[in-house]
């Protein structure tokens, strides 16, 4: 299967952390939205997500040794959509600038907002739940 995806993180405190050699960020406790795509198999980019023994190769693997997924919710699709996701969350809820977007010119693919927030905008856009 092919599409986009998004996982629903909790940070359980506030964190700073070095991501890489060039970022280091700030996180507030709660909840993040972040937006991948995974055109060569949404279920093994998932599961990636969700192993604790892997290389770290994306943002959101570092962040992931702090915070805890929640939920996942994806959508089918052969395109990358998750500029077009990115956009509609950035609308409405607090970007991490930079965060999981070097391939693109997005601002983030990391949103910061409450649950109740982040699962409003995946219900609009008719996401489906994985997790």
């Amino acid at each position: 299967m092919k599409g986009s995806y998004v996982l629903l993180v909790l940070i359980p405190r506030y964190l700073e952390i070095q991501i890489g050699k060039k970022f280091r960020y700030n996180f507030k406790k709660g909840y993040y939205a972040y937006v991948g795509s995974a055109l060569n198999g949404l279920e093994q980019r998932i599961n990636r997500h969700l192993s604790s023994n892997k290389k770290y190769h994306w943002h959101i693997d570092y962040l992931l040794d702090y915070g805890h997924i929640t939920d996942i919710f994806y959508m089918k699709s052969n395109r990358r959509e998750e500029c077009n996701i990115a956009s509609i969350f950035a609308s409405s809820l607090q970007g991490i600038k930079g965060f999981g977007c070097s391939d693109c010119k997005c601002y983030s693919h990391l949103f910061y907002g409450s649950r109740d927030e982040i699962l409003s905008i995946l219900k609009k856009l008719d996401m489906k739940r994985f997790l």
